[in-house]
């Protein structure tokens, strides 16, 4: 009975971390990693990411280090496997423009937006009537 008891006690075991051989290529690897979004989670990059998928991505960056790539040959590999949203800074071309404008036309669209409002606001004051000197001093006496 105490046996079972103690059993949960040793289920607590940690997961064992994924890392290179060589602290220099695992440095390497994580510096990499930091620029790839992990495409399970989204917002996190591929270096804080516990998903399966970032997990494969670091041990495909590792393989190719100890191969000899160049980071640059890594992040092209990683962007023609999975495209261009893998990457945390995509690069501005054709493909990608709309994400970078798309900022700078919204904030002109909403100024536009908010001009307007004001000029209609500002000549739908113009346009109402002003009250007379008689209303004005009985809403004054009411308000005493």
């Amino acid at each position: 009975m105490a046996l079972l008891c103690l059993m949960p006690m040793f289920s607590h075991a940690g997961e064992a971390q994924d890392i290179a051989d060589d602290p220099v290529i695992e440095k390497r690897m994580m510096q990499l990693a930091e620029k790839v979004r992990c495409l399970v989670c989204q917002s996190e990059p591929v270096s804080n990411s516990h998903s399966d998928w970032s997990k494969d991505v670091r041990q495909i960056m590792r393989e190719k280090m100890k191969a000899g790539a160049t980071d640059q040959e890594i992040m092209d590999l990683l962007v023609e496997r999975f495209g261009k949203s893998v990457l945390f800074d995509p690069p501005v071309d054709k493909e990608t423009m709309p994400l970078w404008l798309a900022p700078f036309v919204l904030l002109v669209l909403g100024s536009a937006v908010l001009i307007y409002q004001l000029r209609k606001r500002k000549s739908r004051i113009a346009d109402e009537p002003s009250i007379s000197a008689e209303d004005a001093q009985r809403a004054a006496d009411l308000l005493k």
